[in-house]
């Protein structure tokens, strides 16, 4: 076995060592599902049961907890709490702590992991950043598809703001594969709207 696969390996059994729990929230996208054990946030997934809320001055955003386990680990109400943050006061969810996240291509330095964090650490809330731009970021300035994957494979959505990533031309570019294009939208537009607030 390569070298690379026996640390990849030896990550996989490190993640299905976990006991992960679930905890699902209803957001202003639809259902987003939480899942973490002890250690971090293992992955979110955005549902896209339902379309995106209509904003409205008079109604408030809201996320609500609506299924989670009788005890959670604290890395996971963390996450819970920058969620919600997220979309009922967004100004603040960039003062809160991210919680932990245990996934394998957040682990290492790998340039999937490596362009995430930089992702995280250098484009704020209400930013954007192209594909090109990021690679320079990341030290790869020919990588732009090699970004591009690592925007699918980004297990954290939300936290690690893929959303923010558009193309050179200005036009917002695909999200989670093209089905969600319509929430990458929601998402620039919410960001937008509530930073000018």
């Amino acid at each position: 076995m390569k070298k690379a696969s026996v640390g990849s390996e030896m990550k996989k059994q490190e993640e299905s060592r976990c006991t992960q729990k679930t905890i699902s929230l209803l957001s202003p996208l639809g259902t987003i599902q939480v899942s973490g054990c002890e250690n971090g946030v293992h992955t979110i997934q955005i549902l896209m049961d339902v379309a995106p809320a209509e904003r409205s001055n008079e109604a408030p955003l809201s996320c609500v907890v609506t299924d989670s386990p009788a005890e959670t680990s604290p890395e996971m109400q963390r996450c819970v709490e920058w969620l919600q943050a997220y979309f009922t006061e967004p100004q603040t969810a960039g003062s809160l702590p991210l919680p932990a996240f245990h996934h394998p291509a957040l682990q290492g330095d790998a340039f999937t992991s490596r362009v995430l964090q930089v992702l995280l650490r250098d484009v704020k809330f209400g930013e954007t950043v192209s594909y090109k731009r990021l690679a320079e970021m990341a030290g790869n300035p020919r990588a732009v598809r090699a970004v591009g994957g690592a925007m699918r494979r980004n297990p954290v959505p939300l936290l690690i703001p893929c959303h923010r990533v558009i193309s050179s031309s200005g036009q917002s570019g695909p999200y989670m594969s093209g089905r969600g294009d319509h929430l990458k939208q929601w998402l620039l537009t919410h960001e937008r709207q509530r930073g000018e607030g």
